[in-house]
């Protein structure tokens, strides 16, 4: 979806450069010339886009429900991983990026969700997807959102990233988190205290093209990604009036449980040691807050998380 808003707003600053508006054109490359770094900086959030009426039909289309496992404090600042990535990741949006039930679960606190600073490059869509409360995923992002001194603050990592949702298939629980470890940093020099969450049904929505590793597809896939900055997953769903193919994702419930806070002292130069010891308590939480759930979600008994 963002994907195809992008280009359409892309196709729109096209249309202007080419045609008789080209005035217009000029005048927003230098409002973006000078608020190339809003993204950066905590964004520009509009209450207004949050609360338009098509993103409570977005929610309840799935549906998307948000689950609380435990109070989050306003006093400190948090860093929520956010699994899996999936392909449309319709948990991390619908819940963080509209006027969903999070300000009620979780008073005080103020959710950002950080993507791929490459969006921030395409005209008139970056001001969309900062209205909705998204900010870019580079460090000086997370760590102007994360110092914050009075609290309040959320930043929303999607962990896997780009690269998984290639892993995106139906019954998948694969999650890339092994080597990605500088949220765990950023978390100890800000003192920000961990918090996993969980979407279940977030790999549901859509069915991809099978590519397991090691395949033709896949190296193409991997390859693309490292060059583009994102990920090509080859996905159907269902149509509008027909359930057998389309682009529309399935109706399928997602459950994003938010699970409980790791607390974190800040140390602005941690050890490679201290970075393993906090990664290692994170994916134990991670695991339990996904075992303690999963029944309640459909997924079998002796389905468990695979990290790589």
């Amino acid at each position: 979806f963002l994907s195809l808003l992008a280009q359409f707003c892309c196709g729109f600053f096209v249309i202007l450069i080419l045609g008789n508006f080209w005035f217009l054109a000029v005048l927003y490359l230098l409002w973006l010339y000078l608020d190339w770094e809003t993204p950066c900086t905590g964004g520009r959030r509009s209450q207004w886009v949050r609360n338009w009426t098509v993103w409570k039909y977005f929610r309840e289309y799935f549906p998307i429900h948000l689950i609380k496992t435990s109070d989050l404090s306003p006093n400190h600042n948090y860093l929520l991983g956010f699994h899996p990535h999936g392909v449309l990741v319709a948990g991390a949006f619908g819940n963080f990026c509209t006027s969903s039930s999070f300000k009620n679960l979780f008073p005080g606190l103020t959710p950002y969700l950080h993507i791929m600073p490459i969006w921030f490059g395409c005209p008139f869509f970056r001001e969309y997807i900062m209205s909705a409360g998204m900010v870019s995923a580079s460090k000086e992002s997370v760590s102007y959102v994360l110092d914050n001194k009075g609290g309040g603050h959320a930043s929303v990592i999607v962990i896997g990233g780009a690269e998984e949702s290639l892993n995106a298939h139906p019954g998948s629980l694969t999650l890339n988190i092994l080597k990605r470890k500088g949220f765990i940093k950023m978390a100890l020099k800000h003192g920000a205290h961990l918090v996993p969450v969980f979407s279940f049904g977030e790999n549901e929505l859509f069915k991809q093209v099978a590519n397991p590793k090691g395949s033709r597809l896949r190296n193409v896939q991997e390859k693309l990604q490292k060059i583009m900055g994102f990920a090509l997953p080859l996905f159907h769903a269902r149509g509008v009036f027909q359930y057998s193919f389309g682009l529309i994702p399935y109706r399928q419930p997602i459950h994003t449980v938010v699970g409980s806070p790791i607390p974190v002292k800040q140390n602005l130069n941690p050890t490679t040691e201290e970075i393993e010891q906090l990664h290692a308590l994170y994916l134990q939480k991670l695991r339990t807050l996904f075992e303690e759930h999963k029944r309640n979600y459909g997924i079998p008994e002796h389905k468990s998380l695979i990290f790589e």
